[in-house]
């Protein structure tokens, strides 16, 4: 059985984290007293960059090197914790949001101090109404006893914080999007450079972090960057929250060290795959990203070793499909997905996506033809690198990578317009 002791989920499911007399029973907000009395901003940067924290929300990249990105010419700075988690497979900012939002709330401030940031953000998916109402209450309560507000516990830093809650569009998750929902326009991401760390919210220097980066960043000043530094592989440390789902016996979010192999993930984690079944093809890093098979299953969860198998790991998302999944439905899926979300700024993305996924519709409802499997298995140079911001790179990973691995499976489709892999599960069944 796995036996990594939690650090951001310890205590989910056991105490009411949420409850702010719970949470400093437990140590709550003990690090950002330390903090405010003992460290200069500086040093908080600097041991958030030694400890090479890479962002949890997707792109990896690290934390301290991200912040020390803003100018130092006497500008407003931001800090923007994006809580946009909308991704399929993707659950574990929620679980956050909902579960302990004091902790979020803590690492939050801290690293505003560290960025000199005296006004911040918080922007919530719009479908996430309990955890807002939630995280609502942490903050009350957190300001009630100065951990947030005017000259917090004594000290020269102040910090508000402003809940934003999103309208249900994915592409807000993008950090330029979300600055322009946030500012009160159409969310649709920005041409880069500038980047946010020179011109992000409002024309200032912004930097905006995950909901997970954030709370690691309380446990990092906590223990040092040494010890978040020597869980996992060397340029991909620490722990990271996977969000399992699919074929498996216990779906659920695990914290893992990063690098431990994914078959590890799978059976002792998550508890194996259901009974009976055999492993055809798993996401390591939700819809974004492109399939892994069984011959993969050694391959370490962490930002390099997914990346050098020309997939990621993305903000997660651990997808497991075993030999009932149909590979045209599961590419429908998603497809559908990436095209309903497409804020249609960039022609590839809004005129290409639409195509893709229509074509995928055809191909599993058995309507399709040779002519759109030729298509599907040519386009993905057209769309892949030539839009504005990552969706509309998402869109065919997961489907090149199926197609590439079982052609007889879509070709039959085309051929007997219907799907094997239902047949024959009807028949087991």
């Amino acid at each position: 059985m796995a036996t990594f002791e939690p650090v951001i989920m310890k205590g989910i499911g056991e105490s009411d984290l949420a409850d702010i007399d719970v949470y400093e029973r437990g140590g709550g907000f003990s690090v950002l007293r330390k903090v405010m009395s003992d460290m200069t901003p500086d040093a908080v940067a600097a041991v958030v960059t030694e400890s090479n924290l890479r962002g949890r929300g997707g792109a990896g990249f690290p934390t301290g090197r991200k912040w020390s990105f803003l100018p130092k010419d006497g500008r407003p700075r931001y800090l923007v914790c994006n809580c946009d988690e909308a991704e399929p497979g993707t659950f574990k900012d929620r679980m956050l949001l909902e579960k302990t939002p004091l902790q979020l709330i803590e690492g939050l401030v801290i690293s505003a101090y560290a960025m000199g940031a005296k006004q911040a953000y918080i922007y919530i998916r719009g479908e996430f109404l309990e955890g807002s109402r939630i995280f609502r209450r942490a903050l009350a309560a957190a300001q009630s006893r100065n951990y947030l507000g005017d000259r917090i516990l004594g000290s020269d830093f102040s910090l508000d914080l402003v809940v934003h809650r999103g309208a249900g569009a994915y592409i807000c998750g993008e950090e330029t999007a979300q600055l322009e929902s946030i500012e009160g326009r159409r969310g649709e991401p920005r041409l880069k450079p500038p980047f946010p760390a020179v011109a992000g919210l409002y024309g200032m220097p912004t930097v905006v972090n995950n909901v997970e980066t954030l709370c690691y960043v309380k446990h990092i000043i906590e223990r040092g960057a040494q010890w978040f530094a020597k869980i996992g592989p060397e340029k991909s440390p620490g722990p990271k929250i996977m969000s399992v789902s699919g074929h498996v016996r216990q779906p659920g979010n695990y914290e893992i060290p990063l690098g431990i192999p994914a078959r590890e993930l799978i059976d002792e984690y998550a508890g194996g795959l259901l009974p009976g079944r055999k492993l055809k093809a798993f996401q390591p890093g939700g819809a974004s990203s492109a399939a892994l098979f069984e011959e993969d299953l050694d391959v370490g969860i962490d930002f390099d070793s997914l990346a050098a198998k020309r997939t990621m790991l993305g903000s997660g998302g651990f997808v497991v499909m075993d030999d009932t999944a149909c590979m045209v439905n599961c590419a429908r899926t998603l497809t559908r997905f990436f095209e309903h979300e497409s804020c249609g700024q960039c022609t590839p993305c809004r005129e290409g996506g639409q195509w893709v996924a229509r074509m995928v519709a055809r191909l599993e409802a058995g309507e399709g033809s040779q002519e759109d499997l030729r298509v599907l298995n040519v386009i993905n140079n057209t769309i892949t690198g030539t839009n504005l911001c990552p969706l509309g790179d998402s869109i065919m990973p997961f489907l090149s990578s199926v197609l590439k691995r079982f052609p007889d499976e879509f070709a039959a489709h085309v051929a007997h317009g219907a799907c094997p892999i239902k047949d024959v599960t009807a028949v087991v069944a």
